[in-house]
């Protein structure tokens, strides 16, 4: 910007002359006759008039050339911002244009994106149904192994009954025979049985004589019809079993009857027809769900 006291205008030479002109007219008084004549006077009046406005001029140029450089120091810094402004329009484009490559860029990506996303998608999809198809089969090969186990389950329970059916008759047998050292050996021997399944969770039991009748515990042999109240066991004539605390076959029992005592009690009955036939009933040979 230009310096206002550079536009100052030099004051000397009109103060020079301002002096002058005074001079001419006090030379004019001084030389002329008295009394001074009209164009005497008219002569000094102009020349001192004329000085002063000689010396006013200065200051009135100084004015108008500081009011100059004020407008062209202004102008000057009206153009400065124009240039700045047309530097921040220039920057405003580029960035304008860098916005709509980057926006170009980010559409691209996100056109990327969304196919991967749609892709992924897709094989999570299938990767889900695959899975599914693996769970089903392996739980259609999980459910017929447990079938397979639960049927080999009750043949092996329905197998050990049969053992057990056997060395109950055996013992009664041997109780029955009068012998009292072989009665002793096979009770030791049933006993010795019977506590090497327990350890599985295969329990025998008999009801006791004179207990009373336990329709939940224990089933009439070769009888359909539901026994009196206040019945009583007169003798097991086969063993019931609980798996687990899960009732397999109630106890085969003969109740007391009054004359019982006139005549003589039958027989044992075979163990094995009804026994085969209660555990065959009582045994879950299928799986359950």
């Amino acid at each position: 910007m230009n310096d206002v006291r550079d536009w100052k205008i030099p004051k000397w030479p009109f103060l020079l002359g301002n002096g002058l002109l005074l001079a001419f007219a006090y030379l004019i008084v001084w030389k002329s006759p008295h009394p001074i004549s009209k164009w005497e006077i008219m002569a000094c009046f102009a020349a001192a008039l004329l000085g002063a406005v000689l010396g006013i001029v200065p200051f009135l140029l100084d004015y108008r050339a500081m009011g100059k450089a004020i407008q062209v120091n202004a102008l000057g810094a009206v153009a400065d911002r124009i240039q700045d402004l047309e530097k921040l329009v220039a920057q405003i484009s580029a960035a304008t244009n860098q916005w709509d490559v980057i926006q170009g860029q980010a559409e691209k990506t996100a056109a990327g994106a969304k196919q991967i996303t749609e892709k992924m998608g897709a094989e999570v999809r299938e990767f889900s149904e695959f899975m599914q198809k693996i769970n089903d089969s392996e739980k259609a090969a999980l459910r017929l192994e447990v079938e397979k186990l639960h049927r080999g389950e009750a043949e092996w329970l329905q197998m050990l009954v049969h053992v057990f059916d056997h060395i109950f008759a055996l013992h009664t047998a041997a109780a029955h025979s009068g012998q009292p050292k072989l009665a002793e050996q096979i009770t030791h021997f049933q006993n010795a049985c019977r506590g090497t399944v327990r350890r599985i969770g295969l329990t025998p039991f008999a009801a006791e004589p004179g207990e009373s009748f336990d329709a939940d515990r224990h089933q009439v042999a070769e009888s359909t019809d539901k026994p009196p109240a206040g019945a009583v066991v007169a003798e097991t004539i086969g063993s019931g079993y609980t798996f687990q605390g899960r009732l397999l076959r109630p106890a085969i029992v003969r109740l007391r009857q009054q004359e019982a005592s006139a005549t003589p009690p039958p027989k044992p009955v075979p163990t094995e027809s009804p026994e085969e036939e209660n555990v065959e009933g009582q045994l879950p040979l299928g799986s359950p769900d």
